[in-house]
């Protein structure tokens, strides 16, 4: 009778921890779900209640209701972007029966600011090195002063930097609704063509070439050479383009961050952010936001080196040395991207 109690008891508890696990994922998919249909684009979060710093007005603050004639032009700037995404998003979920909601794991890509009460949604190939460092210095609380003073692996060192997918479910929802969120975007097929650039043509990034080199040559290349096959180092964007679009490739896994679109990583349709910075506008952009979360003038965003970027003119050199079919099925898989951030229609595209 004891030992029949004592299991009644045990299987007590493992019933409220497994209820509790998943209540608390309920609760997450719930905040996502309601926000993807909630006119939240043209909210103003402080008309009832505050949700700042004690004495200080926060950048989210800062951003809906700003104190400085220099803020009001770029607000509506912003303001613009933001309805973009919202326009694009519920054209996208009128048009589609997927119904897709987020669990902790899919915010990996989320950097979290606590001082400044900042969310960062690192895009690869859009100055996410250089941003890594800024919220590096944010976040460090007097350890780095200096962004380019920290090496770049450093800053892509995980544990250098905390994630939202860290934090418990309750903790997650208040972050996405009382702290500044944004983002940076890039030309889509620029972002991708810099990606091969940095990955496949570079001697240096061996474990490119290993783990995806490799594959993507036993895969579309005819009568590759054994040193090929073994190396994977001179992958040819017709290959890369050939792997992309191949059904298979996303049947195996998750496209690796480089070149994965900027709808999967950040899943703008989910979470409402406040501010879409554009490469294009990059310092610009930046400094805007570092201004809004009050940061000492003394911090600026680095510059970046404009003669290695990857341009149109370069992006349209390479997509002219591949097929018209490969051109529309690139286009096919990232033109959620392009029409969310308002990027035209490639001029140089010769589509089927």
């Amino acid at each position: 009778m004891k030992q029949t109690l004592l299991d009644l008891m045990r299987m007590s508890r493992i019933c409220r921890m497994v209820l509790a696990t998943c209540l608390g994922s309920f609760i997450l998919v719930i905040f996502y779900f309601q926000s993807m249909f909630q006119p939240v684009m043209r909210r103003n979060p402080f008309a009832a209640e505050g949700c700042c710093r004690k004495g200080s007005r926060n950048a989210l603050q800062e951003l809906y209701n700003p104190t400085q004639a220099e803020f009001s032009a770029a607000a509506v700037l912003h303001q613009a972007r933001r309805d973009q995404v919202a326009d694009t998003c519920r054209a996208y979920s009128a048009s589609s029966r997927k119904r897709r909601v987020l669990t902790p794991s899919d915010l990996k890509h989320l950097v979290v600011d606590e001082e400044h009460e900042l969310i960062y949604c690192y895009v690869p190939k859009v100055a996410c090195t250089n941003w890594k460092r800024v919220m590096m210095v944010l976040s460090g609380r007097g350890k780095y002063s200096d962004p380019m003073e920290i090496p770049s692996n450093e800053a892509h060192v995980p544990s250098n930097l905390k994630t939202l997918n860290q934090y418990s479910i309750p903790d997650i929802n208040h972050r996405l609704k009382s702290y500044l969120k944004f983002l940076f975007v890039r030309e889509p097929f620029e972002r991708l063509v810099s990606a091969y650039r940095n990955k496949f043509t570079l001697r240096y990034n061996t474990s490119f070439h290993k783990r995806y080199g490799t594959k993507i040559v036993r895969r579309y290349r005819k009568n590759a050479t054994t040193e090929a096959l073994q190396s994977g180092a001179d992958v040819k964007f017709q290959e890369f383009a050939d792997y992309l679009v191949d059904p298979s490739t996303q049947r195996e896994a998750p496209l690796n961050e480089h070149w994965q679109t900027v709808y999967s990583l950040c899943h703008p349709c989910h979470i409402h952010y406040d501010l879409v910075g554009k490469y294009e506008t990059l310092e610009e952009d930046a400094n805007y936001v570092l201004k809004l979360a009050t940061v000492d003038d003394s911090l600026r965003f680095p510059t970046y080196a404009k003669s290695t970027r990857t341009t149109d003119q370069m992006a349209a050199m390479f997509f002219n040395n591949i097929s018209s079919q490969q051109q529309s099925q690139l286009y096919q898989l990232y033109k959620q991207d392009f029409l969310m951030f308002n990027y035209s229609f490639p001029s140089y595209l010769k589509l089927q």
